[in-house]
């Protein structure tokens, strides 16, 4: 962690999702919260309260969390459909595929304490998985928010989209990394640095992280460009490939496995229109064992001098071949 990190003020994005949540439930009576048990987790307590006839706890049953969040769709209420994300998609990834996806309802599938969150509960509860197989589906828009600011935008972009969308959200604290005057938009990436050398490609809690890294490399004389993949489907092609050309070179990093998340759509775009030398960050298709969130990042690399390393790795092969 660079100084700059330790000193910047930490934000859980679930308190921006709620709150966010419960200014759009105050301005438009179809909007409704269904949840698996999880009010504390997803920290909905207060729109429980203001609105208790438009909040519905299905017991632990996600298949059933889904299907009456379809349900409810299909009346023509906007749901938000909240609960872990490893249970969330894991055990009701077959409603997601046919109740929302195939069926096209306008439902909001919210996966909280997502990635390495739950650290301490071990390979059951990380949600390193959940990005691969809801990008398998198609007709799902996936947005993995990167900071409290970018979280609230990204839940009114979704009231406001119809359609079936999985907002992948975390409980592990982050840091501001987008100005006041920052617009989410759907599907399109948003350049926090702009650099020359190569890129770095991140979404989620790793953003704040990848702008550290850029950091760290800019000290040592690389410039480094940094983007912020908010929107994993639809994914921003236009400034993948502008990065491809302008940079030479890619490094993806995600809280997830490196098989079929962030890196993998990012590859297959590269691979097929303009091939760069990449390296992909993350999980390396192994059971990430237990322990605290900050632990795993430092295990796994997932860390400012970790992105630093791999970006340096890529360079010097780009440069010996």
């Amino acid at each position: 962690m660079t100084a700059v990190a330790a000193r910047a003020e930490l934000f859980d994005c679930r308190d921006a999702f709620a709150q966010a949540l419960l200014e759009i439930a105050k301005a438009d009576v179809r909007v409704v919260a269904v949840v698996n048990d999880s009010v504390g987790s997803t920290k909905l307590g207060n729109l429980r309260t203001e609105f208790p006839d438009r909040f519905f706890n299905v017991g632990i049953a996600e298949q059933n969390l889904i299907g009456v969040g379809a349900g409810l769709a299909n009346g023509g209420k906007i749901p938000f459909v909240c609960g872990a994300s490893p249970f969330l998609t894991g055990r009701g990834l077959e409603q997601i595929k046919v109740d929302a996806a195939y069926s096209n309802a306008n439902i909001k599938l919210v996966g909280v304490s997502s990635g390495l969150a739950y650290g301490a509960l071990g390979p059951t509860h990380h949600s390193i998985e959940d990005l691969a197989w809801t990008r398998a589906i198609a007709n799902l828009t996936i947005i993995v928010p990167a900071d409290p600011i970018e979280t609230a935008q990204a839940v009114r972009a979704a009231y406001e989209t119809d359609g079936p969308i999985f907002l992948r959200t975390s409980r592990m604290p982050v840091p501001v990394v987008h100005p006041p005057d920052y617009r989410f938009r759907i599907g399109r990436a948003a350049m926090l640095r702009d650099g020359r050398d190569l890129t770095i490609i991140a979404n989620g809690v790793m953003v704040s992280r990848a702008v550290e890294a850029a950091e760290l490399l800019d000290s040592v004389g690389i410039s480094a460009r940094v983007l912020n993949m908010a929107t994993l489907s639809p994914l921003d092609s236009d400034a993948i490939l502008d990065a491809a050309r302008a940079t030479g070179g890619i490094v993806t990093v995600e809280e997830h496995t490196v098989r079929g998340g962030l890196g993998g759509a990012v590859a297959e775009t590269v691979v097929t229109e303009h091939p760069v030398p990449m390296r992909i960050l993350g999980v390396p298709g192994v059971f990430a064992p237990t322990g605290s969130p900050e632990y795993l990042l430092e295990h796994f690399g997932l860390t400012a001098d970790g992105i630093r390393a791999a970006a340096i790795d890529l360079l010097s092969a780009r440069d010996a071949s």
